[in-house]
């Protein structure tokens, strides 16, 4: 397993490399979002924008993981693994809904009382739900490379944030920084979040499950082990350095 810088490099050398697919694949996506986050009242937009988002997201991650693994890239990949993948991503949209509606009503209950106690009551309860969505970085990778069910990922995910907790709140940051940094510029989240997001995504992934004793190769990345389900994941890692 390689540290998390070299992820970070990793993906940005494909991004620029696959610019006009990343593009594309975003611009794809931005389009679908248009009429939910512009034409719709803001209070049906929320509700409905997390069950719409995912599903992209999972579809950004299905044709980027099919891209690094060496096939074109065609923005009809991102809507067949948004549609292959609808009902896992419904379900974790639904959770992580859940989620943001227990940040909201506890600093509308507590915010509005005085005293240190509910302060620091709201302050609690924050934190584990941003503790739940860091350890849930992996879920819908976990999801598209393995096809595993919603439930088994988001448990699984679980485990390797407990494995590798340092890392994945560093992968969690970065991802949280790129987000933040894109949405100050509309445009530039239009065009290049859902690709850049499935490409680190699936390599911050596939990295947790090299081997330690594969060797790095001269543009410090590992090779793949032959007939292993891991090793069919850090094929696109692998295909960085190339």
């Amino acid at each position: 397993m390689r540290k998390l810088s070299v992820i970070v490099v990793q993906s940005a050398k494909r991004v620029f490399q696959d610019i006009i697919p990343v593009a594309l694949l975003s611009i794809a996506g931005a389009l679908v979002l248009v009429p939910f986050v512009f034409l719709l009242p803001v209070g049906i937009s929320l509700f409905l924008l997390p069950f719409i988002f995912v599903p992209l997201c999972a579809g950004a991650l299905h044709a980027t993981h099919r891209m690094m693994k060496g096939e074109r890239a065609k923005v009809s990949a991102m809507f067949a693994g948004a549609w292959k993948f609808l009902l896992p991503s419904l379900a974790f949209a639904f959770v992580c809904s859940l989620f943001i509606l227990i940040i909201v009503s506890t600093w509308w209950y507590y915010g509005g009382k005085s005293g240190m106690l509910y302060f620091a009551l709201a302050v609690f309860q924050t934190y584990f739900v941003a503790m739940v969505f860091v350890s849930q970085i992996y879920t819908l990778p976990l999801i598209v490379q393995e096809g595993a069910g919603v439930f088994a990922a988001m448990g699984r995910s679980v485990k390797l944030f407990l494995a590798h907790p340092g890392y994945t709140i560093g992968a969690f940051i970065q991802l949280l920084s790129l987000t933040v940094l894109l949405g100050v510029t509309i445009v530039g989240f239009g065009c290049l979040f859902l690709g850049m997001y499935g490409i680190y995504s699936n390599l911050v992934t596939a990295n947790l499950f090299a081997k330690p004793e594969e060797e790095n190769d001269e543009d410090g990345t590992k090779e793949k082990a032959a007939g292993t389900r891991p090793a069919d994941r850090l094929e696109a890692v692998s295909a960085m350095g190339r």
